[in-house]
């Protein structure tokens, strides 16, 4: 889960360039992070545990280089430190890398035998040695790198410099994302298209054993044939990742929300959801998707098992990618992805694809693996997502899913009529906007900050919405939250309530509201201190604290409820003094395994 950055042209100003994209890609990693450079014909390597503006310290920006290669690293083999970040040398090779090479202990104890000796504890140097091995044995660049798809397994994106060809950039990918940028003298690879956006907007996709070639033009091999490839374009202007008058990227993206949300569902809703696809067709829908694309698929399940009488079945994508799976000619699978990158959700489409089954996508990265690979894609349209802990692109795709459902329900008449729902998306903007001006999130947050221990309770699509926001209070704060459908709470685990235990409750379902209403009053008599997110009054006595919330269609419903759960997670985490954006071990786009 790193980000990659190589650059080669006639520019001398190859290290700010190269810096520059990789500060887009810390998002990916942020252990440490290095760079590689050619200056005076020779390759200088620098890098620094942390964040890039530790390595940025070290650099001389006035250093002429036309290439360089360079790597933000979220650790997983071997500790953070400069021994292992990246970029690693061994032999006549430079590289930096994203993946796992799964076989790497194998080809280490090979390559020992050899003679090879090892600094880091990584799999990538392994790789680097492989390389070298490879290359002096073939004693052709093309020849070695060709060689090395047949030899090593997992997943890489690798940025290559041979120290004897120091004017041209090599890179070569499997199942880990890379992308040649193109503009007019220069080239750049990366791991994600908005890391170059800022220089160009055009580029070439690799595709799983491609290896480019790149210096003063790209040539494209695959199986040491040369391959031609179309040019693309992003067709998403610049725009430069600035927190503006927010404090963090996080509070910032859920002010984005109202727009987002607005958007989405007019732009369907005008056109009563022709352009959306059908899904009255499938008996059975897979969901999968990992961390909160999972948690969508959840809310989704009751929206569309309630109101539109589909069968849905909703997955771990980890888990799914090797369990057994039992399909009809009436599934159909949909794969979540904020970054269309995600390692195991990326699996899952492709062993899906496999078995001849139809596949739909839901992501927010253009042009990404997921949304190339899917039968059908939606896009969320949620803009770049800087912080970690997603928000905005969370609502975006429970958006997406409430519509789907919608369309269903009512292709199959079981709702009548759309007048309703337009009625309150036409209100969506404002009702969101003051839902994210309540100053009560704070007050509560300041009672509940300094507890270790805080749970989530709700039932059926409530419990959906408390699985993501427990999971944005433990990203952020740190503090270890459990989440509990209401109903089961007593059966064993209530016995770790006690005085002053927060729970929190989300209570908008009507169909089982009284039976929410009895497990409640049970945590409360056991001391626990009951804050509530609700849809309606309630009796005092039910809680310490009370959020309400406009009630609306039950299809936008889940859409409001999540926001005072990001708030709520955002000042605890803000009073606890947590890097917000950036949490410990966490990365944004998970492209291993």
């Amino acid at each position: 889960m790193c980000g990659i950055i190589g650059y080669v042209g006639k520019s001398t100003k190859a290290i700010t360039k190269t810096i520059s994209c990789l500060e887009k890609l810390e998002y990916r990693g942020y252990d440490s992070a290095g760079i590689a450079y050619i200056n005076n014909n020779q390759i200088i390597i620098k890098k620094e545990r942390g964040r890039i503006e530790a390595l940025k310290k070290e650099l001389d920006f006035n250093t002429n280089s036309n290439l360089a290669i360079a790597h933000t690293r979220w650790a997983t083999h071997g500790d953070a430190n400069n021994i292992n970040a990246h970029p690693h040398q061994v032999g006549h090779v430079t590289l930096v890398h994203n993946g796992i090479i799964e076989n790497y202990l194998e080809l280490k104890d090979m390559l020992e035998k050899l003679g090879y000796t090892f600094k880091s504890e990584t799999d990538t140097e392994i790789g680097c040695a492989m390389i070298d091995y490879l290359y002096q044995k073939n004693n052709n660049h093309l020849k070695a790198l060709n060689e090395l798809t047949k030899i090593l397994k997992g997943s890489y994106a690798l940025g290559i410099i041979f120290d004897d060809d120091i004017n041209t950039l090599y890179a070569i990918r499997k199942d880990s994302p890379l992308i040649v940028g193109i503009n007019k003298d220069e080239f750049f690879i990366a791991s994600d298209i908005p890391a170059i956006l800022e220089y160009t907007n055009k580029y070439i996709t690799l595709e799983d054993n491609d290896i480019a070639m790149i210096n003063n033009e790209v040539k494209i091999y695959h199986h040491l044939k040369e391959v031609k490839k179309d040019i693309q374009s992003f067709d998403y202007e610049y725009v430069n990742q600035d927190k503006g008058k927010y404090e963090h990227f996080m509070l910032k993206e859920i002010n984005e929300q109202p727009a987002i949300i607005y958007n989405l569902l007019n732009e369907n809703l005008d056109n009563n959801l022709k352009d959306l696809p059908d899904l009255t067709h499938y008996k059975r829908i897979d969901i999968v998707g990992c961390g909160s694309a999972y948690h969508t698929a959840l809310v989704a399940k009751t929206l569309f098992e309630e109101y539109a009488s589909i069968e849905i079945n909703c997955y771990i994508a980890s888990e799914y990618r090797y369990q057994r799976n039992f399909y009809t000619d009436k599934s159909i699978v949909i794969f979540i992805s904020q970054s269309g990158e995600t390692a195991d959700t990326l699996a899952c489409l492709r062993k899906v694809k496999d078995h001849n089954i139809p596949t739909l996508a839901i992501v927010n990265a253009y042009g990404s693996s997921i949304a190339r690979e899917a039968d059908q894609v939606i896009y969320t349209k949620a803009g770049s997502e800087i912080a970690v802990a997603t928000t905005k692109a969370y609502t975006a795709q429970v958006t997406i899913l409430s519509l789907l459902a919608l369309k269903c329900a009512y292709k199959k008449k079981i709702i009548t009529s759309l007048d309703d729902i337009k009625e309150s998306c036409h209100q969506i903007k404002d009702i969101t906007n003051k839902l994210i001006k309540n100053t009560d999130y704070l007050k509560i947050a300041k009672k509940i900050y300094k507890k270790r221990d805080i749970f989530f309770i709700g039932r059926l699509i409530d419990y959906a919405t408390a699985l993501e926001g427990s999971l944005k209070l433990k990203e952020i704060s740190y503090i270890n939250s459990a989440t509990y459908p209401a109903g089961e709470l007593k059966h064993g685990t209530i016995s770790l309530v006690e005085k002053d235990t927060p729970v929190i409750t989300i209570l908008t379902y009507d169909a089982i509201k009284d039976k929410t209403i009895s497990n409640i009053k049970e945590v409360k008599t056991r001391g626990a201190r009951v804050i509530i997110i609700s849809n309606q009054e309630l009796d005092s006595q039910l809680y310490d604290d009370l959020i309400i919330i406009p009630k609306v269609n039950i299809f936008i419903q889940p859409i409001l409820t999540i926001i005072p759960l990001q708030l709520l997670a955002y000042h605890v985490a803000k009073l606890n003094k947590c890097d917000i954006d950036k949490p410990r071990n966490l990365a944004k786009s998970v492209t291993v395994e």
